[in-house]
């Protein structure tokens, strides 16, 4: 280049020593020296004066081009290393053989114009092809027509432009990868170019070692116009999110027009564990993990700018990794655990999937600034029982019901979301998607009349899995307030009578409220009019539950059940009201208040049906003792059967309920004895049996003195007395 530089010089000073007196020699050399850079004369027979003209202009545009050249060198030249040597004169042939690479950083983060290290992506090099040196450029004027000056500036010009704006890639595939301006300039119009498109991007990142290297703009503009596109091939070719996809993952989320286009797909991917078969535009059918979608949304959290969008999809994004943390708990095939491993490895994360998800949730739920609600679930525990199988359940009600001061706009359309993913079949995380919908059924139209919320709930409600039917069981108790879904209901009410003879309590006491919530509307009632006979039967033997609560709800709903019964008339049901007389007698006796006062208002219900006044006194006035000889005295064809009905009696935790039953047995055996002194061995009975029953641990013994009868009308008493440690009840 120097030497082309020094020609020209001389070239000039000639030129100037013939203006001002040009002698015989000198001229004649100036002359040969112009000469030298005209091109062949196609009319030699025109004037010389035309001819110089001529030859000015190339030279003026040869030297303008040179000056050109030399800004852009000089320009050029100061991101150079200060070390490197001069270069030596180079013609352009050498310059194609073996090319300046010596001026091109190697540091991908110098400068973000800087070019690839290639010979065919230098800015120096491609000038220095299109304009050589300016002495080759003249040499080539000579055989060149007029137009060749011009079109070697052309050629250098179109050059210039082509010179892509890119960082390093590797030198045997840069020539291959299309410039970073390529990218951003290029308007795609067939989707079949995107997958290509988007893996070049992800190449011409990958190679790129520095931190600070400038995010491809261009992958925002193609996200938004593709979004599906997108977001399946960088699963595809980066489904562990390396650096390079970590890098456009978070420049989408940096635009909040082009996040919220890019959620729904991820949301598809996030919804079907634990792999998603998707096919790209280009045909090419692929398996992408859900934890792949889940990974890509943590690093768009982390950008500001995404908050908009993920308000959006907040309760569907809340919802589908709910369902990922309960099934990365309880199932975890080979191939994701493979898989998670890589991207722990790569991320520093978790070692487990689903305390990855949970991290992933609480980032959601800060960005989204909902800090009040992660405090608050963190003082319940709520993470730690989302982690557990057998608490997950637990832990998504618990959570959507934090939420729903937030989300309660979406819970409506949330809810029918949650209907269609659990009315198909097989659904693979059935436990807390019904766990969320419970929490949202009171935000869901069903004055439309469909059933379908009746159907998963039906379905539930017959599983051997406990968990699932206490669900179902909650979703009809949240419906059967609606009194248009009263009568609905009723046509369940075969698996609800069977679940009256579960041992959770929590079931039968959930089961007792569903029947009484629907037996509050008139028109209801007569819905449940054929199934009330089986449903008084079944609650006498609940009137004995465990749990108080249980035994207070039966009692209320018998006496509501047979009011029902009884406007149709009192022949049908005067059995089952008569069978219902001793177990409420002995409730009458409960240690809780509120039980025992329920067993008094049925007991007070159960007379007047019967249209004992006598009775019904008697319940009046508070005189159990003498309620127990009236009760026999009318029903002496029943007597053995009530006295089936009070041995279990003997046995209960509660000692006024013991000293009833005694009480109970003694008077009914002796009814049938008009002795004079029967009043003295009844309170002798009594008390002796009394100070037997003061002892609830231990087994049930016969007194001592009892072991002989005085009479043989005290025979059915012992046989009755000595049965109790035996025999359970019937």
């Amino acid at each position: 280049m120097a030497g082309g530089c020094f020609g020209l010089c001389r070239l000039l000073r000639r030129k100037r020593k013939n203006r001002r007196g040009p002698g015989a020699g000198p001229a004649q050399e100036a002359e040969e020296e112009v000469q030298h850079f005209q091109p062949l004369q196609q009319d030699p027979g025109r004037d010389r004066p035309e001819e110089q003209d001529r030859a000015r202009g190339r030279l003026r545009r040869a030297v303008q081009r040179l000056l050109k050249f030399m800004r852009v060198r000089r320009r050029t030249a100061t991101t150079a290393p200060p070390e490197l040597p001069a270069q030596p004169d180079t013609s352009a042939a050498e310059l194609e053989a073996e090319p300046d690479v010596s001026t091109a950083p190697r540091d991908c983060a110098a400068s973000g114009d800087m070019a690839p290290t290639h010979v065919t992506a230098t800015s120096d090099t491609a000038l220095m092809d299109g304009t050589a040196t300016f002495d080759t450029a003249l040499t080539d004027a000579e055989t060149s027509s007029d137009a060749a000056p011009t079109d070697v500036g052309a050629k250098a010009d179109a050059t210039t432009e082509s010179i892509a704006d890119t960082d390093c890639l590797p030198m045997d595939s840069v020539t291959d990868a299309p410039s970073l301006d390529i990218w951003e300039e290029k308007t795609v119009s067939n989707v079949n170019e995107v997958p290509a498109i988007v893996r070049s991007i992800h190449q011409w990142l990958t190679c790129r070692v520095s931190p600070e290297v400038r995010p491809p703009i261009a992958i925002r503009r193609l996200a938004h116009a593709h979004p599906g596109h997108v977001v399946t091939t960088l699963l595809h070719c980066a489904p562990a999110c390396d650096r390079a996809a970590a890098i456009l993952w978070r420049t989408i989320a940096s635009s909040a027009t082009t996040a919220h286009e890019v959620l729904p797909t991820l949301l598809r991917v996030m919804e079907d564990w634990p792999l998603h078969s998707v096919c790209t535009s280009n045909g090419d059918h692929v398996d992408v993990f859900a934890l792949a979608a889940t990974l890509a949304l943590w690093l768009m959290v982390q950008e500001l700018q995404c908050q908009d969008a993920l308000f959006v999809y907040a309760p569907r994004l809340l919802l589908a990794l709910l369902c990922q943390v309960s099934m990365s708990t309880e199932q975890m095939p080979q191939e994701v655990s493979t898989f998670w491993r890589g991207c722990q490895e790569l991320h520093g994360l978790p070692a487990h999937p689903n305390s990855f998800v949970v991290q992933t949730i609480r980032a959601l739920l800060c960005r989204l600034q909902w800090d009040q609600e992660l405090v608050s679930v963190e003082r319940k525990r709520g993470w730690d029982a989302l982690l557990s199988a057998d608490t997950h359940h637990y832990a998504v009600g618990l959570l959507a019901r934090e939420m729903r001061h937030v989300l309660v706009p979406s819970y409506g359309p949330l809810a029918r979301h949650l209907l269609g993913l659990l009315s198909t079949e097989g659904p693979r995380w059935e436990l807390p998607a019904l766990a969320f919908l419970v929490e949202v059924l009171n935000y869901l139209d069903v004055s439309a009349g469909d059933d379908s919320v009746l159907q998963i709930l039906a379905r539930h409600l017959q599983s051997q899995c406990p968990e699932r039917r206490r669900l179902a069981l909650r979703g009809l108790l949240v419906l059967s307030g609606d009194p248009s879904m009263a009568k609905s209901i009723c046509s369940l009410s075969e698996p609800l009578l069977e679940l009256l003879r579960d041992g959770d309590g929590e079931l039968v006491a959930m089961t007792l409220s569903v029947f009484r919530n629907v037996l509050q509307d008139e028109e209801d009632r007569k819905g449940l009019s054929s199934t009330a006979p089986r449903l008084t039967e079944a609650l006498r033997p609940v009137f004995d539950h465990d749990n108080s609560h249980v035994q207070l709800l039966s009692i209320r709903l018998f006496r509501e059940v047979m009011e029902v019964l009884a406007e149709e008339g009192t022949e049908p049901w005067e059995m089952q009201v008569r069978q219902s007389l001793v177990p409420l007698f002995f409730r009458w006796h409960d240690e809780n208040q509120r039980v025992a006062e329920a067993a008094r208002e049925a007991l007070l219900w159960a007379t007047s049906f019967l249209h004992r006044k006598d009775l019904e006194q008697l319940l009046e006035t508070e005189q159990p003792f003498r309620f127990c000889d009236c009760l026999m005295e009318k029903d002496r064809s029943r007597r053995g059967e009530h006295l089936q009905q009070a041995l279990p009696y003997l046995q209960s935790p509660q000692e006024p309920l013991r000293e009833a039953a005694v009480r109970f047995m003694g008077l009914t055996a002796m009814s049938e004895d008009d002795c004079p002194s029967v009043s003295n061995m009844r309170a002798a009975l009594v008390a002796t049996y009394s100070r037997a029953m003061r002892a609830p641990p231990a087994p049930l013994r016969r007194p001592m003195s009892l072991q002989q009868p005085p009479t043989t009308a005290q025979g059915p008493l012992l046989s009755a007395a000595a049965a109790p440690a035996d025999a359970g009840p019937n």
